[in-house]
């Protein structure tokens, strides 16, 4: 009898870990524990232990890095959170993953530790990172430290940057958009032109389980859907999953960029920040990991995904 594959999730009550333990929990190949900051008990998992009990976790196969400090839109977070998290929380776990029986290590890192814009068609694993942001240069410094590190011949370490991972019990941006149309509220970025990447949590699912269960070769990924979405095509979504017709303005981008500098000092909902959140084009490839699983497409459409997360608001 084949032996389970034991899989320790750090950050597991967050968004990516719970739809993670959705997901493999009926899986009769799977034992899957957590480690986090704090003590919930998930449907699935075997136990969930806290970050200065992790060295009592033994026997395990491999090890999904989620935990981590997200990007503050509101840039209300010190540097040094960034750091003390992402790097701090990552070189504790990688040190265990050294000294243990684990072969795969796979870590989170995101396309923001590699730039915060676009120059050109769309971001490849060639371009050389320059991240602007703390959240950015936290998580390329995270990379950096295990890239550095000497691994031995039985053990694998996957960088994945992930685009913008949506699903189930997403929070963010889309839950804003969803909000202000459910209101009524108009689009008046209309004469905003962009595409952007996203990347369906099923999808991302589909890649952890190959990372998993296959001989990939190891390295650093990129993770996005097939498709680039622009933000007039999500609004019109969004309208069809609440059947509403969308209503989408386009007023002068002049007038909106005056209008997102006001927010930045009296705190609205539309500041520069979300702005370019908004309205920019990112556009992120995932030649090489399709390239790497053996596949020509991804499982779930860009389309596809989003409207299952915005059936599910």
């Amino acid at each position: 009898m084949q032996n389970k594959c034991r899989i320790l999730i750090t950050g597991i009550t967050g968004f990516i870990g719970k739809n993670f333990v959705h997901h493999f929990k009926n899986n009769s190949n799977f034992e899957i524990f957590g480690l986090d900051i704090v003590d919930r008990n998930l449907t699935g998992v075997i136990k969930t232990y806290f970050w200065d009990e992790f060295t009592q976790i033994s026997n395990i196969d491999i090890i999904i890095h989620l935990a981590g400090k997200s990007h503050d839109t509101k840039s209300t977070t010190e540097e040094k959170a960034y750091f003390d998290i992402n790097v701090g929380f990552t070189q504790t776990i990688f040190k265990y993953f050294l000294i243990s029986n684990a072969k795969k290590f796979i870590f989170f890192s995101s396309v923001k530790a590699v730039a915060d814009n676009v120059s050109g068609e769309y971001l490849t694993e060639e371009t050389i990172p320059n991240p602007k942001t703390p959240y950015g240069k936290s998580k390329l410094e995270a990379e950096t430290y295990i890239l550095n590190q000497a691994l031995p011949a039985y053990k694998k370490v996957f960088i994945l940057r992930p685009s913008m991972i949506h699903g189930p019990g997403n929070k963010g941006n889309l839950n804003l958009l969803y909000r202000l149309s459910q209101k009524g509220f108009p689009w008046p970025l209309g004469a905003f032109e962009n595409r952007r990447s996203f990347t369906s949590v099923d999808n991302l699912i589909f890649i952890i389980k190959q990372l998993i269960e296959k001989d990939i070769k190891q390295g650093i990924y990129q993770i996005a859907d097939d498709e680039a979405l622009s933000t007039n095509e999500l609004i019109s979504l969004i309208a069809s999953a609440q059947n509403r017709n969308p209503k989408i303005w386009n007023i002068p981008g002049k007038l909106i960029n005056i209008t997102a500098k006001l927010g930045d000092y009296l705190h609205l909902p539309l500041n520069s920040e979300r702005l370019k959140k908004l309205t920019e084009s990112y556009v992120v490839s995932n030649e090489k990991i399709k390239k790497a699983l053996g596949i020509e497409k991804m499982p779930t459409s860009a389309v596809e995904g989003m409207k299952k997360t915005l059936s599910s608001f």
